[in-house]
């Protein structure tokens, strides 16, 4: 029995063993392998087709050829998240993604593989995204202090953009859930129409968990694409 409205995102435990991880784990179990004996199939090509999809708008934001090879990567991080917000729309499910930990675990290993790869392939261009150009030199240090900031605040803005999303979408679900609860025993009416307003909010969540996924994965590759 849950104790307040924020014990839901609490991860479970079992036999003193986290199931936050087989939470991650499970959902991959929905696609299918790369099997000779599946190839032609139809979900092979659905999977074939989405994953696809995918890695096209990954490869968009990409100036230059040099990001050809971070976008199975990019697309990959976009497929696992899409998955890991739908499934834990389903009830008694677990969603790692409302937990900041994990969102920050994600961000950080990659804003700073995209900074430490434009320092080492780029470090002049790297560094001249500190300054503007044709700035007023006594502004200089000012503009340096702030973009540096700026910088080191996107891997937060990340991990808090995808919790932030997700764990609202989740209360206001549980607080509509529960009014349409209590009102039925009062009004059918009332209990109905609460009731239409929860599936309708439904779709909206599955709406914005495909698009934190996406925008998650858009971000990273637009930080990776000013050090290529």
């Amino acid at each position: 029995m849950m104790t307040s409205l924020f014990s839901q995102f609490d991860s479970p435990w079992f036999l003193n063993l986290p199931l936050a991880a087989l939470a991650l784990l499970i959902p991959w179990k929905i696609f299918i392998s790369n099997h000779v004996s599946w190839s032609g199939t139809r979900n092979a090509s659905l999977l074939n087709w989405m994953f696809q999809t995918l890695a096209s708008q990954v490869w968009q934001p990409m100036s230059t050829w040099r990001g050809s090879q971070w976008v199975v990567l990019f697309a990959s991080l976009m497929l696992m998240l899409m998955t890991l917000n739908l499934i834990g729309l389903f009830p008694y499910t677990f969603t790692p993604t409302t937990q900041l930990s994990m969102n920050l675990g994600l961000a950080i290993p990659l804003w700073l593989g995209t900074v430490i790869y434009g320092f080492r392939n780029h470090p002049t261009i790297a560094l001249a995204h500190l300054c503007p150009e044709g700035a007023p030199a006594p502004l200089i240090p000012m503009l340096v202090l702030v973009e540096t900031l700026s910088i080191f605040m996107r891997p937060l803005a990340l991990g808090l953009r995808l919790t932030a999303n997700l764990t609202a979408g989740h209360l206001l679900m549980h607080l509509i859930s529960s009014a349409a609860l209590s009102l039925s025993a009062i009004s059918n009416l009332l209990g109905g129409v609460i009731l239409i307003l929860l599936i309708l909010l439904t779709l909206l969540e599955m709406a914005v968990a495909l698009i934190q996924g996406y925008v998650f994965a858009i971000l990273v590759t637009l930080y990776l694409d000013e050090n290529l």
